[in-house]
């Protein structure tokens, strides 16, 4: 009875075969095919063949399993090409496994591309005329993305991304929509924790598919650490669904979710460890303070700054200065902008990186790639440039990080022109890049940034205050006015915590303070004040002047006299100015002054510290005419004047640690 069953069977596929092939010439190989099919594989064949090799990708990223090329034996006809291709289907179906024959070669080679189940493989290669089969594997184009190529430094190997390191050795925690774990791009890379808090979602009646949840948090992790469009490609990720498929969420879940990684990083601490925030919502108190505390406790947090061509300091948690904020620029460098919306600006943008056209995973399918735009994006770049530092540097504080993000950066590439006006000057013209495989900073390098306060009000000695972060100390404190009418600025102390204090002058409209705020500096610093009006304000023996500042009771311009860097280190105080010194005693620490003095009148003049030696007080001194303040661009001191006189000179404070080998001067 079974043979009569088996025979049936094998009738039925033959006649099955005939049919679905049936605009085929089969006269010449019908009877290979009868005794392939009626072969009993329980015996040995009658004719021992050796199998044909098998290859397969040596990268297993790019494998493409179920899919071989089957490449003939020289010499063999097309004929036979075809003959084995049927042969195999018919040994397949035998076995009950349906394939199918994508493609036939007969060019460059002969052999066939076929779609079928591992499991045929041992029936392939025991084909006649078979040289060998490869699995098929993936190929890419090997242009750098340019979003990639553009976070490279000069001195990287030519058309491929080659970071220092690739940042294993830090953990990331992303709150996001949900993510596509499966993806190709992230898979093995991205853990998805049990968290979810969500809002129901805006007029949705019916069940939305996964991949329009997964989009934006699967696009993001790719940036992140993608095999092929990460930045940090070893870095691992933690996904934290606080956004819905809409990418709507709520203040109070993500609130909930930054408790949920405290609480995990109690239990099973990671460090490094970086929290990607790529959103963002209305300022929010509870929120910045929430960021804030995470900080504190170790994490680097990093936000996208907004899509709403606004300024940043507006929304939450892209206004937390404890936060590494993020804006983004296109591939020509200059701020993104798409229609009605692009990048938020201002001072509480802290670096930018690419935004726009960005290409990543897609959650459509496990291999698919799509392009998006935005901050969220800029900040995924900025979060695997940091991985890489943090990798460098395990032990590097949220401001040490920030500093070396910010020194590694390529300055003054955006048109100042493209910014709004009330931003140009304190929007960061920074956008980042890897460390250059050349540098020898260190975590103990001595490194500055300027912050800048909110503009003040109009009305005369109205205030405005500069802070810098935590683990960041001041170490010089100016100010600036567009119309020149300013009171000068002063160094309080605050809660514990230094202010750079700039008060607006009489007839002036808003005044800002520009805070110098530095790590690495090794020392134990402080503010002297001048005794008296009109008084010196001197630093201790043993310790070096970085910085002068002075402030006028009489509402008037109160630019104070050049500062002394002899035997005494002071800052000199016209009559009835005050003038503070910012002074710092450590051994290794050496200052010295450079200045600029145009010969003609100009109404910006810069001086630059040199290589190795970093700006830590830029400060006007005027010749005649209405000086409207001092700041500093990168390692540059600006001086900006206006009306009659000859203009007004820069002077910047340079400082350094003493190399080793050097010894110090008496």
């Amino acid at each position: 009875m079974r043979g009569v069953v088996t025979v049936c069977c094998l009738s039925f596929l033959l006649c099955l075969l005939v049919m679905v092939e049936s605009d085929e010439d089969y006269t010449e190989d019908e009877e290979m095919i009868m005794s392939l099919i009626l072969q009993d594989d329980s015996q040995p064949e009658a004719e021992s063949r050796p199998s044909a090799q098998f290859y397969r990708c040596t990268k297993d990223a790019w494998r493409m399993p179920g899919q071989y090329i089957v490449v003939m034996r020289n010499g063999t006809h097309v004929n036979q090409v075809e003959r084995t291709a049927r042969g195999l289907r018919a040994k397949a179906a035998k076995r009950g496994y349906l394939i199918e024959i994508l493609q036939t070669y007969s060019g460059a080679f002969h052999g066939f591309l076929v779609k079928m189940s591992s499991d045929v493989l041992h029936m392939a290669v025991k084909l006649p005329h078979v040289e060998y089969i490869e699995e098929d594997s993936s190929i890419f184009a090997q242009s750098i993305p340019w979003n990639l190529q553009r976070i490279l430094q000069h001195n990287h190997e030519p058309g491929k991304y080659s970071p220092l390191n690739d940042g294993a050795k830090v953990g990331v925690y992303l709150l996001d929509t949900s993510v596509q774990v499966t993806h190709r791009e992230i898979e093995d890379r991205v853990m998805v924790t049990d968290f979810n808090s969500v809002p129901e979602e805006d007029g949705v009646r019916v069940h939305r598919q996964a991949s329009q949840c997964d989009s934006h948090g699967t696009h993001t992790a790719g940036v992140v650490s993608g095999r092929d469009s990460g930045v940090a490609r070893g870095a691992s990720v933690n996904s934290v669904r606080v956004l819905n498929c809409q990418g709507k969420g709520t203040v109070s879940g993500a609130l909930a979710g930054l408790e949920y990684i405290q609480s995990s990083l109690m239990s099973q601490p990671i460090s490094p460890v970086i929290l990607l925030l790529p959103f963002v919502g209305g300022f929010s108190r509870t929120l910045n303070a929430a960021c804030r505390t995470m900080v504190e406790s170790g994490a680097v947090l990093i936000s996208a700054a907004g899509n709403y061509d606004d300024d940043a300091c507006l929304y939450s948690p892209a206004s937390e200065p404890e936060v590494i904020t993020v804006g983004a620029v296109n591939s020509a460098d200059q701020p993104l902008s798409t229609g009605k919306t692009g990048t938020n600006v201002g001072r509480c943008v802290d670096v930018f990186a690419p935004g726009d056209d960005i290409i990543s995973a897609s959650s459509d399918c496990s291999t698919c790639f799509t392009t998006k735009s935005g901050t969220s994006q800029a900040a995924a770049h900025v979060a695997g440039v940091a991985a890489v530092l943090l990798n460098l540097s395990p032990n590097s504080s949220s401001a040490e990080l920030l500093q070396q993000l910010l020194y590694h950066s390529v300055k003054q590439v955006m048109n100042p022109q493209s910014l709004p006006q009330d931003h140009r000057l304190t929007t960061p013209n920074m956008v980042v890049a890897l460390p250059d495989p050349t540098s020898t900073l260190t975590g103990e390098d001595l490194l500055c940034r300027s912050v800048w306060s909110e503009r003040s009000g109009a009305s005369g000695f109205a205030t405005t205050a500069a802070r810098c972060r935590h683990g960041e100390e001041m170490l010089s404190c100016s100010s600036f006015s567009h119309n020149g009418a300013r009171a000068g600025e002063r160094v309080e102390v605050r809660d514990g915590q230094k202010e750079c204090v700039a008060v607006n002058g009489n007839g002036g409209q808003g005044v800002f303070a520009v805070a110098r705020c530095c790590t690495g500096h090794k020392a134990q610093c402080q503010t002297i004040e001048s005794p008296e009006r009109g008084a010196d304000a001197e630093c201790p023996s043993e310790h070096q002047l970085t910085g002068c500042s002075s402030s006028s009771s009489s509402g008037e311009v109160s630019d104070s006299d050049r500062p002394l860097h002899g035997s005494r280190r002071a800052c000199p105080a016209k009559r009835g100015v005050t003038s503070y010194a910012s002074c710092c005693h450590t051994s290794s620490l050496e200052c010295h002054l450079k200045e600029h003095e145009p010969t003609a009148v100009s109404e910006q003049v810069e001086v630059s510290c040199e290589d190795s030696w970093t700006l830590t007080g830029c400060q006007a001194l005027s010749r005649g005419s209405a000086a409207h303040g001092a700041f500093a661009l990168g390692n540059t001191c600006v001086v900006r004047s206006s009306g009659g006189g000859k203009g007004a000179a820069a002077i910047a404070t340079c400082c350094r640690h003493r190399p080793s080998h050097q010894p110090r001067d008496h």
